[in-house]
């Protein structure tokens, strides 16, 4: 008996100290999400300082429950397209703000089309005679593009400039499973559908060559337009095209050809950027690293929320990869997203939807589960709006074809209406174990899919056949939506990317516009009346993810500036690596046929993944996959 009681004793003990620590976090959590709330009341003149500690996105991924605790000022962040740029119209018009600073030491950027609507935003700051501020230790592509519509650009002394420009290597694995005995078996439709490349080949085909080259040399000259538009006297393109010539002669001096090139304003140190910026807008009364009076860009996001004046147009989001489920934000989850489609369609005070779509693809059955949902909101005689942002290709293109209407901006990517599946076998290197495979069948696909012994003929007619169906599918779809015929379709098809411009004249795409755009179509097929109606965003509320991204607490990266040349190839590199691991591992662990774009996830777009993965993560996804892709 007295065994029983201690042990009953320390059972209770355990379960009190449960309760404790739970008590505990939720406390904290409580306390981490007050302290966290921005504080309308605290806004007064001065600076807008929008210091960009991370990535422009669509919609920002949902939060993890653990973040709150380990998150310091250098994690990384999220930061909402249309949150940024209502942000930054609100300040072209608001008597407090004296001047907007943009701080993008730690910036990492944002898709181009992304970018592009931020800079339009700065221009109308610009026009409303409010003087831009731009500072960072080091600048390229993205941040540049930002900066070039400031009236000053600063830089650190031991910083630089450097152009990159879209494009770059892919890693390919075919030679490496060879070795390992892996077999690949890969299904396609689309002679330009590359996403499977890195597992058939040893080098980019010359059609994906051919694709990518097309779309690069777009987006660069667009980009090279915009900057040179926003500062006509920098020297950029030639400076771009020989930057080793320009080093040697400056002598290694970065800081040098920034100024001769007239890229940047001035040369100095954050203080001294801060004490400049002082004296135009008022010194702050409290000592703090900027010494300017400035207006938290939380803050002033919450003094400014979504108007609301008028009849309601619902937007629903689509943003990130397509997948089966009810997972997000941030992810293109269909379960979720196809719920709040039908929730819109209850709401009679919605006369129009625009659903932005700013996502690669993925799960063409996802994919589809979306498009039937809008097919719906269509019987119902509601307009729908098509907006794509930065991308809308394959499984994105797939939904989009659902719309009445369908608007892009020019350096939009799109199309790569195509479809895959792959699907490992270790045949191979099980036999040089000594492993084999053998039994007894009653149908051919008895046993099927065997990936000890290897896929049977049968099996691969069977999924090449389902493959080049889903294809059809997809042609069939598109051409009823565009007027088209399927074999008009496929030869625009053939998982090729193409950007906004030339969708347009392909018949892709109808007109060019962003956000606000798409909601003056949708107004005007709804017959509303110009400035009578408003954006009713269809967002699901935000919740705490209980599981740790990555798998532990401490998973949070952080935003650190780049100081230099060798800092930012440091830094490249880094998520080069992490971008392909990443690539092989997800391509092998997808579970059924993919609409997915692998080449518009890598067009100079931010690694928002902070988990690594390592080689033995990468071959455990190979072992773990078993259905088609």
């Amino acid at each position: 008996m007295q065994f029983a009681r201690a042990a009953w004793k320390f059972l209770v003990a355990i379960k009190d100290g449960l309760v404790l620590i739970a008590m505990l976090l939720f406390f904290a959590a409580l306390y981490a999400a007050l302290s966290s709330r921005p504080n309308v009341a605290a806004i007064g003149d001065g600076a807008l300082l929008l210091d960009l500690k991370g990535v422009i996105v669509e919609q920002p991924a949902q939060q993890d429950f653990t973040a709150m605790f380990t998150r310091n000022e250098n994690t990384i962040r999220e930061y909402r397209l249309r949150d940024v740029v209502r942000a930054i119209d609100a300040a072209a018009e608001d008597d407090r703000v004296k001047a907007v600073v943009l701080d993008l030491s730690t910036f990492m950027g944002g898709g181009q089309t992304s970018l592009s609507a931020v800079g339009e935003a700065l221009a109308r700051v610009k026009q409303s005679n409010k003087p831009i501020y731009a500072f960072s230790s080091f600048y390229s592509d993205d941040g540049y593009q930002l900066a070039a519509h400031a009236d000053e650009i600063w830089m650190d002394p031991m910083g630089g400039v450097v152009f990159a420009g879209p494009g770059g290597n892919r890693l390919y694995y075919k030679n490496l499973i060879d070795q390992l005995g892996i077999t690949a078996n890969i299904y396609r439709v689309g002679t330009y559908k590359s996403a499977v490349e890195p597992f058939m080949r040893d080098n980019q085909s010359p059609e994906a060559k051919e694709a990518s080259a097309a779309l690069y040399s777009v987006l660069w000259d667009s980009w090279l337009a915009e900057v040179k538009k926003a500062r006509p006297q920098a020297v950029i393109k030639p400076y771009a095209d020989d930057p080793a010539r320009f080093i040697q002669i400056a002598g290694g001096d970065y800081t040098k050809i920034a100024a001769e090139q007239k890229l940047v304003d001035k040369i100095g140190d954050r203080v001294a950027f801060g004490r400049y910026v002082a004296e135009k807008v008022g010194e702050d009364t409290t000592p703090s690293p900027d010494s300017f009076k400035s207006i938290a860009y939380d803050n002033f996001v919450a003094a400014n929320p979504v108007k609301s004046d008028g009849d309601p147009i619902g937007v629903i989001t689509v943003a990130g990869e397509i997948v089966s489920g009810k997972a997000g934000p941030g992810i293109a989850a269909s379960g979720r997203i196809a719920e709040q489609i039908y929730k819109a369609l209850e709401e009679e005070q919605i006369k129009a939807l625009v659903v932005r779509v700013n996502s690669p693809g993925g799960s063409a059955f996802a994919s589809e589960e979306i498009r039937l949902a809008l097919a719906d909101f269509k019987k119902a005689e509601i307009p729908i709006v098509i907006s794509m942002g930065d991308v809308a290709a394959s499984g994105g293109y797939w939904i989009a074809a659902a719309g009445d209407h369908i608007m892009a901006e020019p350096d939009t990517i799109t199309g790569s209406i195509g479809v895959f599946a792959v699907l490992p076998s270790f045949e191979k290197a099980l036999s040089k174990w000594g492993v084999t495979a053998d039994g007894v069948q009653t149908t051919p696909l008895s046993g099927e899919p065997d990936f000890v012994g290897g896929f049977s003929d049968d099996l691969n007619t069977v999924l090449q056949s389902g493959v080049e169906h889903s294809y059809e599918d997809f042609l069939s779809l598109v051409g009823k939506a565009r007027g088209k015929t399927n074999a008009e379709v496929d030869t625009i098809g053939q998982g090729r990317v193409w950007d906004g411009g030339t969708a347009r004249q392909l018949g892709l795409v109808d007109s060019f516009g962003g956000m606000k755009e798409a909601l003056a179509e949708a107004a005007k097929r709804a017959g509303l009346e110009e400035g009578a109606y408003h954006a009713k965003y269809l967002e699901a509320t935000p919740t705490f993810n209980w599981l740790p991204l990555g798998g532990t607490p401490f998973a949070q990266a952080e935003a650190t500036p780049v100081t230099g040349m060798v800092g930012w190839i440091a830094r490249q590199q880094k998520a080069s690596f992490a971008e392909a691991l990443n690539t092989a591992r997800g391509l092998m662990a997808r579970e059924d046929v993919q609409a997915l774009c692998l080449e518009c996830g890598g067009l100079r777009r931010p690694a928002q993944n902070n988990a690594v993965p390592n080689l033995f993560d990468l071959l455990k996804s190979y072992s773990l996959s078993s259905a088609a892709q």
